[in-house]
């Protein structure tokens, strides 16, 4: 019988983060995280143009959210202080790279910027993707104009592939030029990235790194 325990991570630890699955009960905390965020959010996220969000919409979000993760269609985290009593930001892998790959994304609270925490998590996610899950690539995305949010790819070794011009709709507006950052998995070794300290576990707490 193989010891091998496949994904998804539901729960990743690092030195100062935990990363997991969003439950409906973190409904509270990520209305009052995103609340204190708007200014921070609102050029770079379409999504906080719908806020502020009344608390029952959080929870049907948060819903959909964990339902789309026991599916395997999409793993999207929530970013915790370790006692898990604030939200300090979200992320996830996302399957819309394509076979083979998945895209990270983040926010981070605008209270907790400039500390790195969006590196950490990137991190943490980048060993999840290729030690967990196997996979050939991870790709980042963002605006060129987004400049906290190009550094992280930047220090984790990933290389930037290119910049699409006017490629991302973003509500009314013109599209936005969109930067793509790449990490191959025959480079992941040689990379920030791998040298991340995490603790993985599976949906009933297994440990797969």
């Amino acid at each position: 019988m193989s010891d091998h325990i496949p994904g998804p991570v539901y729960r990743l630890q690092t030195p100062r983060l935990v990363i997991r699955c969003w439950q409906p009960q973190d409904a509270t905390l990520l209305q009052t995280a995103v609340e204190q965020s708007i200014d921070h959010l609102r050029p770079w996220m379409p999504w906080v143009h719908t806020e502020p969000e009344a608390l029952q919409e959080k929870i049907n979000r948060l819903r959909r959210f964990r339902g789309l993760f026991d599916l395997g269609q999409d793993f999207i985290y929530g970013i915790f202080n370790p006692d898990e009593t604030l939200v300090l930001g979200g992320t996830g892998l996302h399957p819309r790279a394509g076979e083979g790959a998945r895209e990270i994304g983040y926010w981070i609270h605008q209270g907790h910027l400039n500390q790195g925490l969006a590196t950490e998590a990137s991190a943490a996610l980048t060993k999840v993707a290729f030690e967990v899950e196997q996979l050939r690539r991870v790709e980042i995305h963002c605006d060129p104009d987004n400049v906290r949010s190009a550094t992280v790819p930047r220090k984790l070794g990933f290389a930037h592939e290119a910049t699409l011009r006017q490629r991302t709709p973003f509500l009314d507006e013109h599209p936005r030029d969109r930067m793509i950052w790449s990490l191959l998995a025959t480079d992941y070794g040689g990379s920030p990235a791998a040298l991340a300290d995490v603790k993985a576990l599976d949906v009933i707490g297994r440990r797969l790194l």
